[in-house]
């Protein structure tokens, strides 16, 4: 078994290694090859990922991302790595589950997943600058045929995880012509799954609910940028984002990332919650190496560390835990 690790910037440094002791704790026969990539490397090479990163994590099959600082304004030669690493290694489904933990920041019966195409839409990069910088405009792109390569991993997901519901969000009546083909695909996946209830809202209206009702939802199925949002909400039910994994799933390839940033006014600090990592790792193992068994032990050390009342200062501000201390407390708890 093979894991090329990008550990990233900021907190990444802290939580990434975290994550690797509880791996390397149930599954030691893993071998970590490394390869650097973010705002810190491309302020010392000029280059925002290593020119042999994409080759080794194709060769691994299997990525571990800590989260890179991408800067909100224009950088000549620079772009954000995971999403490039998500295009070029056609890792087509983002999956970001939601799941109640034993954090006063959580609420009682939440267990959805939100599964974003992750390939397409606004993020496929096509953004342009006209009339001397007065004029920015990106491109929508949406297919058929990415469209129903997602919604068969969500239906099979949803099934194989005995889920009963899949929502559809979308925007189709004011955008026909993408969402509203996004929707057409997915409908049709939907017909062949007659034993998953299939619903569809639009993204306002979901975002509502998400916030209304986290509890109405099961799964969800949308495009990239709704999902990002929409999994961002979720994950304020789940605890906070420092608690919030992800897996973005391809052929024979998987990328576990944590959802939250890089969180760089904290780096260096000690401070940081590894649990979004950790479970990444979790989920990593479930869905791509089919490692069950392990992925549920880390998952009920993490549970049961924190219904102990192991906190990182995202949760509680009085007496936390550094990140090493909570590291522990998983590890002593597999």
């Amino acid at each position: 078994m093979k894991l090329c690790v990008i550990e990233g910037d900021g907190i990444s440094h802290e939580v990434i290694p975290a994550a690797l002791e509880v791996l390397n704790a149930v599954v030691p026969e893993v071998t970590v090859y490394s390869a650097p990539a973010g705002w810190e490397y491309f302020k010392r090479t000029n280059k925002p990922m290593d020119d042999g990163t994409v080759d080794l994590a194709l060769q691994c099959g299997a990525v571990l991302v800590g989260k890179a600082s991408s800067p909100s304004y224009p950088v000549d030669g620079y772009y954000s790595p995971i999403v490039r690493l998500r295009r070029l290694l056609k890792t087509h489904a983002n999956i970001r589950p939601t799941t109640y933990m034993p954090v006063p920041t959580a609420r009682e019966g939440v267990d959805l997943i939100v599964v974003r195409e992750n390939t397409e839409d606004i993020y496929a990069g096509e953004e342009f600058t006209l009339d001397d910088g007065g004029t920015g405009t990106v491109q929508k792109i949406v297919t058929r045929a990415a469209s129903e390569k997602v919604a068969q991993t969500t239906y099979k997901l949803a099934r194989s995880s005995e889920r009963r519901r899949v929502t559809i969000v979308h925007k189709g009546n004011v955008l026909p012509k993408t969402d509203g083909l996004f929707r057409e695909a997915a409908m049709s996946v939907a017909a062949h799954y007659p034993d998953i209830e299939t619903d569809e809202l639009l993204v306002d209206t979901a975002a509502y609910w998400m916030v209304k009702d986290p509890t109405r939802f099961d799964v969800l199925l949308t495009l990239n940028q709704y999902g990002d949002i929409l999994s961002d909400m979720a994950a304020a039910w789940g605890g906070g984002l420092g608690l919030a994994p992800a897996l973005s799933l391809g052929d024979g390839i998987a990328i576990a990332e944590p959802v939250h940033g890089s969180a760089p006014d904290i780096a260096g600090k000690g401070i940081a919650n590894p649990t979004a990592s950790i479970l990444s790792v979790a989920l990593l193992l479930r869905h791509h190496w089919g490692m069950h068994a392990q992925a549920q032990r880390i998952e009920a050390a993490v549970h049961q560390a924190l219904q102990d009342g192991c906190y990182t200062a995202d949760i509680r501000a009085q007496n936390p835990l550094t990140t090493r201390q909570f590291t522990d407390a998983v590890l002593a708890r597999l």
